[in-house]
């Protein structure tokens, strides 16, 4: 059975571009994201994120390093977008997130749907994977729009940090298909401390539940590859910043024990991170088996856990023989 993006039936029957008409309208008192800056976007670029009406884009590419449903044989139709709306100080994309020349690729939304087209028509992508989505959700649905008329047919992924508004989520019903959240950390002070977000416990795990409601547990074809559903990345830090055990246990108890998990080893001590005595390192082994033993104790079965050594390298290996996590 060939998969059918939701988003197609909210094209055709008008809905989209009524979703479109709406979203534009929150930028003019901006309160896409939690922190309601309130700036008018089409007149500046000076709220938290410093974007403006327009979608800025770092790059776009064939990614063949995310999770093996996503990235399959013909790898994952990444759209990095510049800027963001957390400011980690250990970001491993700082120069396109936190750096001063971010917003120098601006595009409306023809030439960002025609990049869409051009990840599915000449690379062959699985999906559209959406990197750093949260601040330019208008722009994407507006791109989406206009691809969907111009033959896009392959799910959406929103690959997020998690720092997302509900009532901006629900406005994405039937538009993604594929949401891709971090859950950073289980401490609201040490997300201050190092992500700057405010109240990014509550605004995280609210907007993962809100993720949950509309596209469930994964769904895969008979190649493995993802359709629908809910993928959570869970990053681990030294020192036990991240709160791992409580972030799991949080998703194993509210959202499913069958949700889909991404465990990554591969933090790095980048940017500013090597100011901060807790981050100044990467994790250890003991770190590691730690989180390894948290997963198989609170019974989470289903996603990919990266090995520690691949880490070196940056390299997305998530083999662990004997783990009840798929192998890739």
């Amino acid at each position: 059975m060939v998969f059918t993006p939701t988003y197609l039936a909210l094209y055709r029957s008008g809905e989209l571009k009524r979703r479109i008409d709406q979203l534009n309208s929150r930028l003019l008192n901006c309160d896409i994201c939690p922190r309601t800056c309130g700036i008018n976007r089409f007149e500046s670029n000076q709220g938290f994120c410093r974007s403006g009406r327009l979608a800025s884009v770092s790059s776009y590419c064939d990614h063949h390093g995310e999770e093996p449903a996503l990235s399959g044989t013909r790898g994952s139709g990444t759209i990095f977008f510049s800027r963001c709306n957390l400011r980690c100080i250990y970001c491993q994309n700082h120069q396109i997130s936190q750096g001063k020349d971010c917003s120098a690729r601006e595009m409306d939304s023809r030439r960002l749907s025609g990049i869409m087209l051009h990840l599915q028509n000449d690379l062959g992508c699985h999906n559209i994977n959406l990197v750093s989505p949260s601040h330019f959700i208008p722009q994407i649905v507006e791109a989406v729009h206009q691809a969907a008329q111009d033959g896009l047919r392959i799910p959406l992924v929103y690959n997020t940090n998690a720092y997302d508004s509900v009532h901006t989520l629900r406005m994405l019903d039937g538009v993604i298909d594929i949401y891709l959240p971090d859950i950073k950390y289980s401490s609201d002070k040490l997300a201050r401390r190092f992500s700057h977000s405010k109240g990014y416990v509550t605004a995280s795990r609210s907007a993962i539940t809100e993720m949950y409601r509309q596209v469930g547990n994964l769904v895969t074809d008979e190649s493995g590859i993802a359709q629908r559903g809910l993928i959570v990345r869970h990053l681990i830090l030294p020192n036990n910043v991240a709160g791992s055990f409580q972030s799991l246990r949080w998703l194993a108890d509210n959202i499913s024990r069958d949700v889909t998990v991404s465990i990554m080893s591969q933090y790095y001590p980048g940017h500013n991170a090597f100011l901060e005595p807790l981050l100044a390192r990467k994790i250890t082994s003991e770190e590691y088996n730690s989180v390894v033993t948290c997963v198989e104790e609170i019974g989470l079965e289903n996603g990919w856990l990266q090995q520690l050594d691949a880490a070196e390298n940056y390299l997305p290996d998530f083999r662990r023989e004997g783990h009840p996590f798929s192998v890739i």
